[in-house]
């Protein structure tokens, strides 16, 4: 197929969409999640080390959970030794199906409140942020 799944961001849904960082990396995504999260939030990222695959994150606390969420012939399935992937059409029916806990419960921690990027626009993220990366 070869087609590059990078920008097809736009093909996806508005929950999809909203959650969507970029390419944050994990110690911005954790501070993320410290200051504006709880238990269940979760974003999408770009891997860090994957090329045209996504990490799905999730706060179950202290730690901030990484799923990598990596693109097939088929669709897009989460990368997970211990189970046989079960692949989606897209990241959204991908996220739901996990939010619902219709794939597993065990696999992957609650997914229960997306953590919005234009919800956290109002708090003042800029600054606050700069300093916290230093």
């Amino acid at each position: 197929m070869g087609t590059c799944h990078r920008g097809n961001m736009e093909k996806e849904g508005t929950l999809v969409r909203s959650i969507y960082y970029g390419r944050i990396g994990s110690k911005a995504t954790e501070r993320l999640m410290e200051m504006f999260g709880h238990d269940g939030s979760f974003l999408l990222r770009d891997s860090e080390t994957v090329q045209g695959a996504y990490c799905l994150c999730v706060r179950k606390a202290p730690y901030v959970h990484t799923y990598r969420l990596v693109p097939s012939t088929d669709g897009w399935y989460l990368q997970d030794s211990a189970v046989r992937p079960q692949s989606f059409r897209t990241l959204e029916t991908l996220i739901e199906n996990y939010r619902e806990g219709a794939a597993s419960d065990d696999i992957i921690s609650p997914l229960t409140d997306p953590l919005i990027k234009t919800q956290l626009q109002y708090i003042n993220l800029g600054q606050e942020f700069v300093y916290m990366e230093t």
